[in-house]
């Protein structure tokens, strides 16, 4: 069976624009055309791929069609590098990345790729323990998250451990902890998480002081200004090493409980779709990770 793959990229605009009108716009077409196009792949397919909700949601049988349409735009990528067809309706091939390494160590490890003009990438932000939702979704070709266990139709390759630790400022600890980091000081002392499924606080606290997840005080969803939150003495909060080293070192920082880390092993799933661009974007990130991070055994 023949599929339009017009009609794919327009369930594929909407889903990725979240609306028929920014899809359209995407697109260079009308919204009814944009409709119009899903209706008759749906009717080809004969299942409905499109939740009509706001913003639109792809159906079970929507989501097996945007995989395959992620896939198809991988191989029309690959095309075009063979070809050096740069810039010739080359689309953005999207990966699942947690915050913290986009912010610390993703660019440098990527940077033959991104500095390769053949291809495009599309960072989706997600924490490390949801972002296999996006790639079994279809959202993404590719993603870093914390388990091993591959998705159906993937790889999984490790890429060592990012160690996170309990930090505050040295006068939000006085202010606090001056009579120990209890469980009673925890409950009155604000936290700040960085989203809903930001689990390090809570992990912490389960890990060494067995205590229950704590009301959070705080959310900051955004990778400096979390740090600074937690600079400026407001709160409380998990960090990795590769961003606080050196605040650490110059006691801009103190952690809560020294020596006490949250170890939390990256690993990096991939389509088994065996092109020259997974490749590429594989070899990259097994090529520099591991000398950043600490070994996925430690």
């Amino acid at each position: 069976m023949k599929v339009d793959l017009r009609q794919l990229e327009a369930l594929s605009a909407v889903v990725d624009a979240r609306g028929f009108e920014r899809a359209a716009q995407k697109l260079g077409i009308t919204q009814s055309a944009v409709s119009q196009r899903i209706r008759a792949l749906e009717t080809r397919l004969g299942k409905v791929l499109l939740r009509r909700t706001s913003p639109p949601e792809p159906t079970e049988a929507g989501r097996a069609a945007l995989r395959y349409f992620r896939q198809m735009d991988v191989l029309q990528a690959q095309l075009a590098a063979h070809f050096d067809l740069a810039g010739q309706d080359v689309r953005s091939l999207p990966i699942g990345v947690n915050a913290d390494s986009l912010a610390t160590w993703l660019f440098d490890a990527l940077d033959p790729v991104l500095r390769d003009s053949r291809y495009r990438l599309d960072f989706r932000v997600a924490d490390q323990d949801v972002t296999h939702e996006l790639l079994r979704n279809g959202d993404v070709i590719g993603c870093i998250k914390a388990s091993p266990e591959p998705v159906s139709g993937c790889n999984a390759f490790p890429l060592g451990v990012m160690v996170y630790r309990a930090l505050a400022s040295a006068g939000f600890h006085h202010r606090w902890f001056c009579g120990g980091v209890t469980e009673a000081a925890l409950q009155a002392a604000p936290c700040v998480e960085f989203s809903a499924q930001d689990a390090l606080q809570n992990t912490w606290l389960k890990q060494y002081l067995n205590m229950e997840p704590l009301r959070v005080a705080h959310r900051v969803p955004a990778v400096d200004s979390f740090l600074e939150c937690i600079r400026r003495g407001y709160a409380w909060g998990c960090a990795p090493d590769v961003q606080t080293r050196t605040l650490l070192a110059r006691g801009d920082l103190v952690e809560l409980i020294p020596d006490t880390p949250v170890r939390v092993p990256l690993y990096w799933h991939i389509w088994d779709l065996r092109t020259p661009l997974n490749q590429k974007l594989t070899d990259a990130l097994l090529g520099y990770a591991p000398r950043l991070l600490q070994e996925a055994s430690v």
